[in-house]
């Protein structure tokens, strides 16, 4: 699954060059602090397409989806869907076919069972580049209030090589020269929900701060060196473009 991500780069870059006219000046960006712990329930950036325009546009949706035709909310809303069910399920296929979307971030947290604790690990590529997973959204009308709330959630598949060391599912990540195709009208692009190459990515283990969401700083992205990555184990956990090789140790994104 996807739980957490990384959302801190500026505007302009989370516009995954894609969007036109984003200015760091505007006072939505402003108003709006860098996620470093980004989770379910919360605002995050997300890329949509006017169907009838063609404009991109950076807008703010809560993670959880709740289809327009819910008369309540799901408890909780779905935050991930699977690649393999996605197009056939009630709750996803319609915004699956209509209402897809791109999740900009730096970077994504996923979890192993490590002497009797939950070790968080930031999974981003090694370059540093922000980088696009596949969504969905929806627009839905609270019957009580009359207000709108516009939701989203990732796609998720089978974990590549990398990731497949920690967790079996990982997120759907874009290749860049597949977003105009994503936020298109073709009804069902199967043929893109597929793990994206691990040679491209890289891993290292991070604070167990990262378990509880209230803690949303810099230092959460920090690499830790774990009991049993003495020596040459540390190497090949976090791979010979560890962050701490050619970033500065306090923001290896």
């Amino acid at each position: 699954m996807c739980g957490r991500v990384v959302q801190a780069s500026p505007p302009d870059k989370l516009g995954l060059h894609i969007v036109e006219g984003l200015d760091p000046r505007d006072n939505r960006f402003g108003n709006v602090p860098p996620r470093y712990n980004g989770a379910p329930s919360q605002f995050l950036w997300v890329i949509r397409r006017n169907p009838e325009t063609g404009e991109r546009t950076l807008d703010l949706l809560r993670w959880g989806l709740v289809p327009s035709w819910c008369k309540d909310k799901p408890k909780p809303p779905p935050i991930n869907a699977k690649a393999e069910t996605v197009a056939k399920l009630p709750m996803f296929r319609q915004a699956y076919a209509k209402r897809r979307c791109i999740l900009p971030i730096d970077g994504f947290f996923e979890w192993r069972a490590e002497r009797g604790i939950k070790q968080p690990y930031a999974i981003a590529m090694k370059d540093r580049s922000p980088f696009g997973l596949a969504g969905l959204w929806e627009n839905w009308k609270d019957p009580a209030t009359g207000e709108w709330l516009r939701t989203f959630c990732v796609l998720t598949t089978e974990a590549n090589e990398l990731v497949a060391e920690i967790h079996d599912r990982m997120p759907v990540i874009l290749p860049t020269a597949s977003y105009d195709r994503w936020l298109g009208l073709e009804p069902d692009p199967r043929d893109m929900l597929k793990p994206f190459p691990a040679e491209l990515m890289t891993m290292w283990a991070v604070s167990t701060r990262v378990n509880t969401p209230k803690n949303d700083d810099e230092d959460l992205i920090r690499p830790v060196q774990l009991p049993d990555q003495a020596g040459s184990n540390a190497d090949e956990v976090a791979g010979a473009n560890h962050p701490e090789a050619d970033r500065k140790p306090a923001n290896p994104l």
